[in-house]
């Protein structure tokens, strides 16, 4: 009688062994998963997205050219960071998607974490200084801020990222620090944001593109 439980006793124990170990095996697989994906690089940043933008920024550079104040000047490059930044995150997105990815990935999530806190010190900067009447000093801010955020945001990214930042901060370190400040200074950074935001985006766009694929 006795062997007669311990054999029922064990039989009875044996799916609860089972499933706590698989239980245990699944928890492992999401840990090695959480391991591999957050010691990998985003590779879902889109270069013919970032082509369109730089396509963009060119066609807001003249545009921008035409307008006769400061205000409407601001308003042609508001709209413009709209039309970029839907290009450039609706095709990372896009691209992520067919990589059976997603961008609230771990990496995914690390990139945007990295560079939103710096965009948003430039709108913050942006406000400020057309309260102050001093916009043709936005678009070394601009530059500035934008080099950081991809240079922040790269580190989680594609190796030529933090390159294009640190391009970006050096325009604009240059255009802040190297031109006279005044009401002239506006046309110089109008074209100087066409070289950032226009030529590096279609330069490093086209890189991306050829390298990583999107």
């Amino acid at each position: 009688m006795e062997e007669t439980h311990t054999t029922d006793s064990r039989s009875t124990a044996t799916p609860a062994t089972s499933v706590a170990l698989n239980e245990r095996a699944e928890q492992n697989l999401q840990f090695i998963r959480e391991l591999m994906e957050s010691s990998s690089s985003f590779t879902g940043v889109s270069g013919t997205g970032y082509m369109l933008a730089g396509a963009s920024a060119l066609l807001a550079t003249w545009i921008a050219m035409q307008q006769a104040t400061a205000s409407s000047w601001l308003l042609v490059w508001m709209a413009e960071l709209l039309v970029a930044g839907t290009l450039a995150i609706g095709f990372t997105i896009r691209k992520t998607h067919q990589q059976g990815e997603s961008l609230w990935s771990t990496t995914g999530k690390k990139v945007l974490f990295a560079f939103l806190p710096p965009m948003s010190v430039g709108a913050v900067l942006t406000v400020f200084m057309y309260r102050l009447n001093a916009v043709e000093t936005l678009p070394g801010i601009w530059l500035c801020i934008y080099g950081t955020a991809v240079m922040t945001a790269g580190a989680y990214s594609v190796s030529v990222l933090p390159l294009m930042g640190g391009l970006f901060l050096g325009l604009g370190t240059v255009l802040l620090l190297l031109n006279p400040i005044g009401p002239e200074m506006l046309g110089v950074g109008n074209f100087w944001l066409g070289a950032g935001m226009g030529g590096l985006h279609l330069i490093f766009g086209y890189t991306i593109w050829k390298n990583y694929g999107g």
